[in-house]
């Protein structure tokens, strides 16, 4: 499993912002090999994250390629603050399963 963890500070954002990330989730959550999201904002930096998962790197690939995530990194500059992607492979979850169902994946 992978996960990709993409952090970054605000500007303002348009319509154009909300209409290309909203497209952008809608598509991860149609591809193969989608197997969930998070998203947490940092109240004391206002650092947002967003956190995908997916069952391989191909998957995760296949939205990097994805056109409408290639014309939203074309212009980023107009809607964040700066950024920084983090892609992870997950040798493990572990937990004691109380929050099983309420994340996009479950421990193990």
């Amino acid at each position: 499993m992978y996960s990709s963890t993409f952090i970054f500070a605000k500007r303002q954002f348009d319509d154009e912002f909300h209409r290309l990330d909203q497209q952008i989730a809608e598509a991860a959550r149609t591809m193969p090999g989608y197997l969930g999201e998070e998203a947490w904002e940092n109240p004391t930096t206002g650092l947002v994250s967003n956190v995908y998962y997916w069952e391989s790197l191909e998957a995760l690939q296949a939205l990097i390629q994805h056109p409408t995530h290639l014309q939203a990194k074309a212009r980023q500059a107009e809607w964040l603050d700066g950024y920084q992607v983090i892609i992870s492979q997950v040798l493990r979850t572990y937990g004691d399963a109380k929050l099983n169902g309420r994340l996009p994946i479950g421990s193990t």
